[in-house]
Order: C-alpha cells, then sequence, then structure tokens
C-alpha cells in the first residue's frame, strides 16, 4: 500500500473548497453571535462514558476508542459534540436561566453514516439550554433555517417528528418493555412485516398498542393531515397529546417553509432525543443538511438535568452541495526587498487585495486564485496594472 493513501472514507480538502469551508464557519459563528449564542469549544478526545452520556447503541458503535496512557482508562474521540456541550451547560457553566451555546469542530466516526457518508466531519451547531417550552424550539429551527440559507441554500424544507410518541405507547405496554431498541428501529424502517412477527414472538402484547403502532408506520406527509389522523387514530395517552400540541404549534411558527411530518421517525439515531425532532433536507444533498431536536434530562449525569434544544451541521457536507467554488482575483508582484515595494505592497493587502510577490522561478498555476493584475515600476512608483 502506497503511504500516501487515506483510510476509506476519509479525504483531504484541496485550496478552494477549503476556503469556503473556512468562511461558511466565519459566517455561521458570526450569525450564531449575532442572536446571541456563546462559543465554546470542548477537546476532540474525553472519557468515553461522558461522550457516552444518554446516548443510544448508535454514537457507541461510531465512536472511536484508545487507551489513556496517563491514567488507564478508555478515551473516546468524539462522534458528535453535543453530549460535550451539555456536560459544560450541566457542569462548567451551572447557570441558573437559559443558555446559548454554539461550537465547531472536527468529529470522527469509527464507521460511515451512510454509503456516501464521510468519517471525518466538521460540526457546527448550536443549542439552548434551560427552556422547557416550545419558544425555544421555533427560535433553534428558525436559526438553522437561517444558516443554511445564509450558505446559499435553496428551496430547504423540513420534516418534523416526536419520538416522545413511541415512547408512550411503548410505556403504555409492559409487553414492550424489553423490545424497545426493535420497535425504534422496525418504526423507523417503516417494516409492517416486523411489528407483524414482533406481535408473534410477545403473545403478550395488546392489541391497541399493536394497531397504534402499525398506524404510526402510515403517519407520514402534510403536518395538518399527518397531525388530524394521528389525533383520531392513536391512543389518548396524555404524552401523546402533549407531543401533538406541540408538533401543532411548531407547524404554525413556520410559515413559508414546505413541511412534513414523520411521526414513525426517530431523528438523528443517537438516542437522546426526548421531544420535538427535525431534518432539514435541499436538493443537491442525498440526505439531511441539518439534524436537530430537543433532548432534554442529558445533563443530569453531569449534575444537572436541564430542557436542552439545538441542531448541528456537517460544513464539509454543506459545502459539497453547493456550485464549485470559485477562484478569487490576485495581483502579482515582483519578488523583492526595496522599501518602497514593501510599502505597496503593504498597502495594496491593508485596503483588502491579494498579493502575491512571485518567487524567483515561481509558476502561478494556484487553485484558489486568478492572477488578473500585477504590480508594475512605472514612472518612478509601483503600480497596479491590469494583465492582458
Amino acid at each position: 500500500m502506497s503511504s500516501w493513501l487515506l483510510p476509506e472514507n476519509l479525504a483531504d480538502i484541496l485550496p478552494a473548497e477549503a476556503r469556503r469551508i473556512e468562511e461558511l464557519r466565519r459566517t455561521l459563528l458570526d450569525l450564531y453571535r449575532a442572536y446571541g449564542f456563546e462559543l465554546v469549544a470542548p477537546p476532540l478526545v474525553e472519557y468515553l462514558g461522558s461522550l457516552l452520556t444518554g446516548s443510544g447503541a448508535d454514537l457507541n458503535l461510531r465512536t472511536s476508542k484508545l487507551v489513556d496512557q496517563l491514567s488507564g482508562r478508555t478515551l473516546g474521540v468524539r462522534a458528535d459534540m453535543t453530549p460535550q456541550v451539555a456536560r459544560i451547560d450541566a457542569h462548567l457553566l451551572n447557570r441558573p436561566g437559559v443558555t446559548r451555546l454554539c461550537y465547531c469542530g472536527s468529529i470522527l466516526h469509527a464507521r460511515p453514516a451512510g454509503l456516501l457518508a464521510d468519517r471525518e466531519l466538521l460540526q457546527i451547531g448550536a443549542e439552548i439550554f434551560g427552556h422547557a417550552g416550545v419558544e425555544a424550539d421555533i427560535e433553534i429551527i428558525q436559526l438553522a433555517f437561517e444558516s443554511v440559507r445564509q450558505a446559499g441554500v435553496q428551496q430547504a424544507r423540513i420534516d418534523l417528528s416526536h419520538p416522545g410518541i413511541v415512547m408512550a405507547l411503548i410505556e403504555s405496554d409492559p409487553a414492550l418493555t424489553a423490545y424497545s431498541d426493535d420497535v425504534i428501529q422496525l418504526l423507523a424502517s417503516k417494516d409492517l412485516p416486523g411489528l407483524n412477527d414482533l406481535s408473534e414472538k410477545q403473545s403478550k402484547l395488546k392489541p391497541e398498542t399493536l394497531a397504534a403502532l402499525k398506524a404510526l408506520i402510515t403517519l407520514y406527509g402534510k403536518p395538518d393531515e399527518v397531525l388530524a389522523q394521528a389525533d383520531q387514530t392513536l391512543p389518548a395517552l396524555p404524552k401523546i397529546g402533549k407531543a401533538l400540541n406541540e408538533l401543532s404549534t411548531l407547524v404554525k411558527a413556520l410559515p413559508g417553509h414546505e413541511c412534513s411530518v414523520d411521526l414513525a421517525d426517530r431523528g438523528s439515531g443517537y438516542g437522546y432525543h426526548s421531544g420535538i425532532v427535525f431534518s432539514i433536507y435541499a436538493r443537491g444533498w442525498h440526505d439531511a443538511l441539518v439534524k436537530g431536536g430537543r433532548y432534554d434530562g442529558v445533563g443530569e449525569a453531569f449534575g444537572r438535568a436541564r430542557p436542552a434544544t439545538g441542531f448541528s451541521l456537517d460544513l464539509r457536507k454543506l459545502s459539497s452541495g453547493l456550485p464549485a467554488a470559485q477562484k478569487v482575483r490576485a495581483i502579482r508582484a515582483p519578488w523583492g526587498q526595496e522599501p518602497q515595494l514593501r510599502e505597496t505592497l503593504a498597502q495594496l493587502r491593508q485596503a483588502g487585495e491579494i498579493v502575491i510577490q512571485l518567487l524567483p522561478g515561481q509558476a502561478t498555476d494556484l487553485d484558489e486564485f486568478i492572477i488578473d493584475r500585477e504590480l508594475v515600476w512605472i514612472d518612478s512608483k509601483w503600480q497596479v496594472k491590469a494583465i492582458t
């Protein structure tokens, strides 16, 4: 094997694309700051127990493990930054009221999330802690839409769900307690034969529970129709009624956005979501561009249970679906250390120009820049002239 080959599902980012990703990072972090979100930067590696707190099996499988040479304990390379930010809010900041935090950093997946997915992602996101009402969910979703809009994404649409509905059904029937993970997976894949097999395996399953689970598979599409049908077909459990009301309130707060509801979807699959979850899709991306939702109680393991909601996206994926990164204009200048030349170079760069001082024998084969002007000595001074 050649020493320069990279592992599967890992890739280098070349100049023009890397520049655009960095510009997207700056744009979005400035956007979140304008909304009052404070930037935090958790470490790339933590003790495994902390990284996986409150999460499901999927996050465990995607987390790379190693042994800490100092303590002998198992460390994990983060595969998702949300639990880390929850730890910072609950354990380090320990504020009594609402806290808005944002972040951006690399994460690593031990296994790719899909056939076309990368294993290294540049995750950026925003989280609101300390407010249990749907108002925080509305703000987060509006900010997620504004994030993709500022990146240049056109005609984004949102898919909503609420895992509390599934969990209410599971909690209402003791026969399902040992099969909760199976039920969630069967519903997510809309596997009706699998539900029938489960009912045969567990003979004590209530008929009304099985009927409700089968109904969930069909409850997706336009919000008004789905929520009205769910209200009629699902059991009148308090948690289900609360979830449907929250979804209805949220849909009304998103006028002008193309919206759908899928009551069998579980969101990210990481297991920590407890309330409304959402995914934002757009033409040009094969998978969800943004994922988020409510995850109350994750901070309990860090000493304080807090209401929480947020979203994240991969900047590398976001950039990959946009039109090809464009080169920018630049000025070439000859090599030299004369005071007048150095002063001219400094003035041009301070004015925002890109000036490339060519080294002796240097070619101008560049991926990121188009050199359309040059610095030349005319009339006893350095001047910028167009290259014809």
